[in-house]
């Protein structure tokens, strides 16, 4: 018998040319997160105020020894004598006048006391803060006040004094500034510190000797020593920090009369 072939399929065309033609499946575009702003290379600067306390307190001064040189004498007479920090007063309204005191200065703001007031407490104020410079100017305003105005009122009481003296004309910054002094020389080197209260502590003696206001003399003699017994204090007490260094710009980065 023969044998007859088995049958077979066709052979499959050739479709490689057809494959071609198809459009390539391409995967979805990847989204990348929006960018950061690039960071600042160069700080900020931070203005800061270097002794706050002394340039607010020498423009309240400017302001009233302005006024005091634009209104009438009877006026300004007015405005010191409730402010004066006697005995009448300081028995009334103790607070209010021992504040109301201290925002004048005697002469002006051009007089020595005032050009005093900004150098010493300025310096003071770099070395203790804002806080502990007021702190020893009002020390010496109160207690000073308080040490030479009390003896008059007993004065008075026992007979000793009459009584105008319990109206005294009192005013003015003079024993603030000389309690700054004080505290300023314990913060110095010796070779400052003594010259410093040989020259102010002379300058006071000499007043005194002349006899022309006792009172007010011996209350900035009060003051000083107040400023003297704050060194202890003062130097237990912490630096403040300095001020940061500005960061580079550019690509190459008060008798009568007012103390």
């Amino acid at each position: 018998m023969e044998r007859t072939a088995a049958p077979t399929s066709p052979p499959l065309p050739d479709v490689r040319g057809l494959l071609d033609g198809i459009p390539g499946q391409r995967p979805p575009p990847r989204v990348r997160p929006p960018a950061e702003p690039p960071a600042e290379t160069t700080p900020r600067r931070r203005y800061r105020v270097p002794v706050p306390f002394t340039l607010s307190y020498a423009a309240v001064l400017a302001c009233t020894s302005l006024l005091t040189a634009h209104v009438g004498p009877s006026l300004v007479h007015a405005l010191h004598q409730g402010s004066s920090t006697d005995v009448a007063h300081l028995v009334r309204t103790p607070v209010l006048v021992l504040v109301a005191s201290a925002l004048w200065v005697a002469g002006g703001f051009a007089s020595p006391f005032a050009l005093g007031f900004l150098a010493v407490l300025t310096t003071l104020e770099r070395r203790i803060g804002g806080v502990r410079t007021a702190v020893v100017f009002l020390l010496g305003h109160v207690l000073a006040t308080l040490a030479t105005e009390v003896p008059v009122g007993l004065a008075v009481l026992v007979g000793r004094l009459p009584d105008s003296s319990l109206h005294r004309l009192d005013y003015g910054i003079s024993f603030g500034v000389a309690a700054s002094v004080g505290a300023l020389a314990g913060l110095l080197g010796p070779w400052l510190r003594w010259p410093l209260l040989a020259a102010f502590g002379g300058m006071l003696l000499q007043d005194l000797i002349a006899f022309t206001d006792p009172m007010t003399n011996w209350g900035h003699l009060i003051a000083l020593a107040i400023g003297v017994g704050t060194w202890p204090w003062l130097r237990r007490l912490p630096r403040p920090r300095p001020l940061p260094p500005a960061p580079a710009v550019g690509p190459a980065a008060d008798g009568h009369s007012g103390r």
